[in-house]
């Protein structure tokens, strides 16, 4: 559908927004829904080996705690612009029911599902980020579009195509069904940087030393360019006097400077005889890695039966997973796209391989699992092994990992707020104390900073949290408490019209806030929920 002049994919709904309820329901909620935009606490759960604070394992939906990543304060710090490389693996919507999750959605429900997430991923890209979308044909067409929409199509890199299957499907209806899609796109195209990968046996077949060269292997390379060059017309000698000149409609793709200096460097093939036509000698220890390429077979990368195998290595036979990926296959995805220290994303842990791969690999990482089940089966004792130094599978020979290091558990806490029959707001029964003052400094984006009567900051504001009513008194202690040129948000339950005009009247730029109607945005139509019930043809109900 083109709007203007801009192609863009539409579909049912598209301009609202889902909020997800478990693993199998989502409600149709207007953008201006009160809770599309609150900001969900992350609760500690627990710290799992040393210094753990650089990587986090998050309980809870994936939209949920991208945009607590993205809006409260001291997180937004550690992580908006800062993740160097996203990787997710949604459910592939296949139509299929699998025991760890349900993979038969309608397609406008998992491309809004898609579309959201990626909006919030997109903020938390450094500039020099890219995030790569694992998916089969059911929807990667569909989601392509939806890539483009958000990080534009001037910021596609490539699709990667990787072979997944170990052998041939004989039994298929019609294809073998042998790879996925990797879909690769930058933050911006224009500052992001791959790293190369390692060489193999098989590009380094054609290095040969038959000259005894004491830089080692090398091998042949085309001195001519089929492009006109101005200095690319001349003739050469060879050692025994013949006289080479490039074939008809070719040049030579170097000046004659450049290709005397080769001579003279012994860079130059002129045969086991001495009178073939000239190469250039291209030493394989100065070649350094490889551009990576798009097609990735599974003897490099490693393949569904490999990925299968390493968990049930490592959790037993009891704990298999139905779609787990390869560490080799993250592995190679890690190292193209991050360097050691940087931080990764990946917000579909399923079986937790992004994780224990960025840990091996010395990255930072943030997952997160929807799934309490996945997350205690599967995940969490996962990671743990490796901070333990008990996974000896999968890339831990590669990466010489030995155990070490240590993630923060956390969960996303059930909202703020809660509504009654007729859709008025009041405070959770949870959302007193210290818990209601973090949960307001989340949603007015002030750092957590208690002290006295305060209990957050920004800048030079001020934040006071009010299980109760404001009154003059109290307006009264707050100013008493303030520094010069400080100002004050107050959010209280109650509010006493003389206290809010004392108070602005006193300290220019001070404001008061009356919870819960002032902190949440209300919508403007009613909602719809979405039950997702599979239909014989794999769509929804």
């Amino acid at each position: 559908m083109a709007s203007g002049r801009r192609l863009e994919l539409s579909w049912s709904n598209k301009d609202m927004r889902l909020l997800s309820h478990g693993a199998d329901r989502y409600e149709w909620v207007q953008p201006t829904d009160w809770r599309v935009s609150e900001v969900r606490l992350l609760d500690e759960v627990a710290d799992v080996g040393e210094e753990p604070e650089g990587n986090l394992v998050i309980h809870g939906d994936a939209l949920h705690a991208l945009t607590s990543l993205t809006a409260t304060p001291e997180l937004a710090e550690a992580y908006v612009g800062k993740v160097k490389l996203c990787y997710i693996d949604p459910p592939f919507n296949t139509g299929e029911t699998f025991k760890d999750y349900d993979d038969a959605v309608e397609h406008s429900v998992w491309l809004t599902m898609l579309r959201d997430r990626l909006v919030q991923i997109r903020r938390l890209l450094a500039d020099d980020g890219s995030v790569w979308v694992h998916l089969d044909d059911a929807e990667q067409h569909r989601a392509r579009c939806v890539l483009d929409e958000v990080f534009g199509v001037q910021n596609f890199v490539a699709t990667v195509i990787w072979k997944k299957s170990h052998s041939r499907n004989n039994s298929a209806q019609h294809f073998s069904s042998d790879h996925d899609f990797i879909h690769v796109y930058a933050r911006n195209k224009d500052a992001w940087r791959r790293n190369r990968v390692s060489r193999t046996a098989k590009s380094d077949a054609d290095f040969w030393n038959p000259d005894g060269d004491p830089r080692g292997d090398w091998r042949r390379s085309d001195l001519t360019a089929a492009k006109p060059y101005s200095d690319g017309a001349y003739e050469v000698v060879g050692p025994h006097g013949d006289v080479f000149t490039p074939r008809a409609g070719r040049f030579w793709g170097l000046s004659r400077e450049s290709f005397e200096e080769l001579r003279a460097d012994n860079r130059l093939w002129w045969g086991k005889t001495g009178r073939t036509f000239p190469f250039r000698k291209r030493f394989k220890s100065e070649l350094g890695g490889l551009v990576p390429t798009t097609v990735w077979p599974d003897e490099e990368v490693g393949n569904n039966r490999e990925a299968k195998g390493e968990i049930v290595a490592l959790l037993g036979r009891k704990a298999i997973f139905a779609t787990p990926k390869p560490e080799r296959l993250m592995e190679q995805i890690i190292h193209i796209a991050s360097e050691p220290g940087d931080v990764v994303l990946d917000c579909f842990a399923g079986s937790g391989t992004t994780a224990a791969v960025a840990h091996k690999m010395g990255r930072r990482y943030v997952t997160v699992e929807l799934s309490e089940d996945n997350l205690e089966t599967y995940v969490r004792p996962r990671l743990e092994k490796v901070v333990k130094g008990e996974d000896p599978g999968g890339v831990t020979g590669s990466t010489g990992w030995s155990g070490g290091g240590g993630f923060r558990l956390l969960r996303v806490a059930p909202s703020m707020f809660e509504a009654d029959e007729d859709g008025d707001l009041f405070l959770a029964d949870w959302a007193v104390g210290g818990d209601l003052a973090r949960a307001v400094c989340a949603q007015v984006r002030y750092d957590y900073e208690p002290a006295g009567p305060f209990t957050g900051r920004k800048g030079r504001s001020r934040l006071a949290v009010l299980d109760g009513m404001l009154t003059a008194g109290v307006a009264e202690l707050l100013l008493s408490k303030l520094a010069d040129k400080e100002t004050l948000l107050v959010v209280a339950q109650a509010i006493e019209p003389e206290a809010e005009e004392l108070l602005t009247a006193r300290r220019g730029g001070s404001k008061v806030r009356k919870m819960p109607r002032d902190l949440a945005r209300r919508g403007i139509l009613p909602s719809r929920l979405v039950t997702l019930t599979s239909t014989p043809d794999g769509a929804t109900s």
